[in-house]
């Protein structure tokens, strides 16, 4: 079972931070990647964690934030924190070699003053390219290819993100019907629901599954009244496995505003898991192709 972090004492957090000063294993301040030691990895991005159990490293990972529940093996692992509400104390106190995360809007890191007191005591904190296109995730593997020293595993998970990419496309094209449709969060921190718009992962893996998104809205997602999402009458909606589950299908079709849709009134609201949503990776073909069966069902 996953354990869950609680605080260190003040004298157990001096004592680990006058360690690493001392050992000068961990000098590296700013991500200089030619200076790595990978035996001992917080990660603080779900997008990395994947990619690197994909890549037959994951046994180096000794801390995750809480968004990365995948693969299963993950449950297993020590969380630090939700990415944004994380924890210096409680990382330095798995004694790592480094802290990694990845950029974009989507996967900040906070508190602000994280990154620094991770500094000060000596950890290696790397920050790698953010990836939102299937270009750019690519890149990513094989920066983390380098980074872990597998670039052979990296070509051959490139490799597979094109081949069922491509046999996601072949299968579209059977396809004749573009359903409109929401994808829609549930937050951890609150039972507000935030449907997502015409930009970010979840809006490209929808298109590419054939369907079409009812927000006309610029963000990757904001929070939307009952009145407007009533409005939008998508036929279908998907639902994060998070939220779902708390509610049940018979609760979440019957929240206002869902409850007027054509999808709730033709039972069409299914569940996707988050992760699988979210961000791109060696199994994102999958996962559109996963989207296409339901979405398309009649």
């Amino acid at each position: 079972m996953k354990r869950y972090i609680s605080k260190t004492a003040l004298f157990s957090t001096i004592v680990l931070a006058l360690l690493f000063n001392s050992c000068g294993r961990f000098g590296n301040k700013g991500g200089d990647t030619s200076k790595k030691d990978t035996t001992r990895i917080v990660c603080a991005s779900k997008q990395l964690t994947e990619l690197i159990f994909a890549l037959r490293q994951g046994d180096k990972i000794v801390g995750v934030d809480l968004s990365s529940t995948y693969p299963p093996e993950t449950k297993n692992i020590t969380t630090v924190g939700y990415h944004r509400m994380l924890n210096a104390e409680g990382i330095i106190s798995l004694r790592p070699s480094a802290f990694i995360y990845n950029g974009g809007a989507d996967n900040s890191i906070g508190p602000d003053n994280v990154i620094p007191q991770l500094q000060k005591v000596g950890v290696t904190v790397v920050q790698f390219r953010s990836a939102e296109t299937v270009e750019e995730t690519k890149a990513l593997i094989t920066d983390l290819g380098k980074y872990f020293s597998v670039p052979s595993k990296a070509d051959s998970l490139c490799r597979r993100m094109d081949s069922t990419m491509r046999l996601a496309e072949e299968k579209r094209k059977q396809y004749t019907d573009t359903p409109k449709v929401m994808i829609v969060h549930f937050g951890r921190a609150s039972s507000k629901y935030f449907p997502f718009g015409p930009k970010g992962a979840p809006n490209f893996i929808l298109q590419a599954a054939g369907g079409i998104n009812v927000l006309d809205t610029t963000k990757k997602s904001r929070e939307l009244s009952p009145e407007i999402l009533a409005e939008c009458q998508p036929e279908v909606i998907i639902v994060t496995d998070f939220g779902y589950d708390r509610l049940g299908a018979d609760n979440f079709k019957a929240l206002p505003g869902i409850s007027l849709t054509p999808a709730a009134k033709n039972n069409r609201i299914y569940r996707f898991e988050e992760h699988d949503l979210f961000y791109l990776g060696p199994r994102t073909g999958e996962n559109i192709m996963k989207l296409m069966e339901l979405i398309h069902k009649k």
